[in-house]
């Protein structure tokens, strides 16, 4: 990909060309108060009902701001959905529908997600299939959900046996992408989405992985321009690779990489232990580890630990091995049987391959996740 996120223009609009839908990404500071004009010009002036799902913590925080831009008798009425990863299941979905259905939202209705990966995959989701299908704005306040969730069209929710195995492909019609929502997140969701950030580079960008790791330090400080930078350059890959391949035939399983072993250590925590991107963190690990067995130099596999390490992973939850290993075995990646992983050739460049063994798995999650040989059993 041409250019470096060091020497490349600020972009503020950033289109989607999918096989199914087209849209755009805004990046800017202080587009909430724009939003209004911006569902005017992708619907008109026709008659429609909108409404906001979002946390309270988030509506505390960030309600001004989003209704500075709505007339006082049109404002939205508000959805709330408790924050995390827990409440990302059929339950809450069923008890939205039901507060859509309570409230008259019909065909023409709209919904905006405002919040993190959870509002975004959950909204998406109800958007989906409420009515068989109505419109949904994204407007993310995650740096995780702003460089990889709320672009692509993935929507969906957990069961107890894994993470988003419910779900659908439905895009949004446009995603506004605010940075100064990112002020008042916690350091941890901001280490998180540099995870998926660089995730991004080491499958398809060697210069935005080059670039993160000179940067670590400004980044995690949310100086502007170099976290402006890599919002947009995540974007435009995730929006490269989704043109390419909407469904994840290909092409697009690239972008699981580090969430086999990311999704396991949710799972087996109950989505009250790391972050999605902190897991994915520690699950890319594992995964250098095993392109390591399978031919990635030395050099680069020890240079990509460090890049992963210097933004700064939480402490592991005491897990086994094996029993990670085998919550692996059940995560929604598997075809046929057969697992599929994702692994590095060279810093962005990866591939997906179907005969990783158990073995070489294992070995790799003690070595990535500096699991003791006694931690490795069951």
């Amino acid at each position: 990909m041409a250019g470096t996120c060091g020497t490349m223009s600020r972009v503020h609009t950033l289109p989607v060309q999918a096989a199914s839908a087209t849209y755009n990404v805004l990046l800017d500071d202080g587009l909430l108060a724009d939003l209004p004009q911006h569902l005017r010009a992708i619907f008109g002036h026709q008659p429609r009902r909108y409404f906001v799902v979002t946390s309270p913590e988030i509506w505390a925080l960030w309600s001004d701001a989003f209704l500075s831009g709505f007339a006082s008798d049109a404002e939205p009425p508000i959805l709330l959905l408790p924050a995390g990863e827990q409440h990302k299941r059929l339950a809450a979905l069923e008890r939205l529908a039901q507060q859509l259905a309570a409230a008259g939202a019909d065909r023409s209705s709209v919904l905006i997600a405002f919040g993190g990966g959870v509002i975004g995959d959950m909204t998406g989701f109800l958007a989906a299939i409420y009515m068989r299908g109505i419109d949904f704005i994204q407007v993310p306040t995650t740096l995780l959900a702003q460089v990889d969730s709320s672009v692509g069209g993935k929507t969906g929710l957990n069961l107890a046996t894994g993470k988003n195995l419910i779900g659908s492909f439905h895009h949004p019609r446009l995603v506004l992408a605010d940075t100064a929502v990112l002020s008042t997140l916690p350091l941890a969701e901001l280490r998180a989405g540099l995870f998926e950030s660089l995730k991004a580079g080491l499958i398809y960008d060697s210069e935005l992985f080059t670039y993160i790791e000179q940067h670590a330090e400004a980044l995690l400080r949310q100086e502007t321009e170099p976290l402006t930078c890599v919002i947009a350059k995540s974007v435009h890959i995730k929006a490269d690779v989704v043109s390419q391949d909407e469904r994840e035939a290909g092409l697009r399983m690239i972008l699981n990489f580090g969430h086999t072993v990311g999704h396991a250590i949710e799972s087996l925590t109950h989505y009250r232990g790391p972050l999605h991107g902190e897991a994915v963190g520690w699950g890319m690990r594992v995964a250098v580890e095993a392109s390591r067995m399978r031919g990635l130099p030395d050099a680069e596999a020890d240079r990509i630990l460090a890049a992963i390490d210097a933004l700064g992973l939480p402490q592991l939850p005491r897990l086994t091995a094996r029993r990670l290993l085998n919550a692996a075995a059940g995560d929604k990646k598997r075809i046929g049987g057969v697992r599929h992983f994702v692994l590095l050739e060279r810093i962005g460049q990866a591939k997906v391959v179907n005969d990783l063994t158990d073995e070489e798995l294992l070995h790799a999650i003690q070595r990535g996740l500096r699991l003791s040989r006694t931690a490795a059993g069951k």
